[in-house]
């Protein structure tokens, strides 16, 4: 594992988005492997100028240690592979037409999340 974490930013105001989020943090490789970041906060505007928030509420964002930026679909693949118990799941995206079926389904979800959401207790 890399010596500094890779940063997620998400939007810590979608209850669907903060539980993918917990979901990370209980199935990361080590504990330090993800740095959480809410998209709206003044710390990731200072850290991260080039991400945009209307582009940070629109998908996630994990950005690497070698400082890559990888959004939406993009990042699944680096945040599985820093799980424990799913990491195996990261060469399912190298499948032929993984990347159009998961960019697909990511879109869906995103554009649906705030009435996901609500399948979500409040907190």
């Amino acid at each position: 594992m890399e010596s500094h974490p890779a940063v997620l930013i998400y939007d810590a105001e979608c209850p669907a988005c903060r539980a993918a989020a917990d979901w990370v943090r209980r199935n990361a490789v080590v504990p330090d492997a993800f740095e959480y970041l809410p998209c709206r906060s003044e710390k990731t505007r200072s850290r991260f100028p080039a991400i945009a928030e209307a582009a940070c509420l629109r998908a996630v964002h994990l950005i690497l240690p070698d400082g890559a930026i990888l959004a939406g679909e993009q990042a699944l693949p680096e945040i599985v592979r820093r799980t424990r118990r799913y990491r195996w799941a990261a060469v399912l995206f190298r499948l032929p037409g993984a990347g159009i079926v998961s960019r697909l389904l990511y879109r869906a979800f995103a554009e649906r999340r705030h009435r996901i959401s609500r399948l979500f207790p409040p907190g």
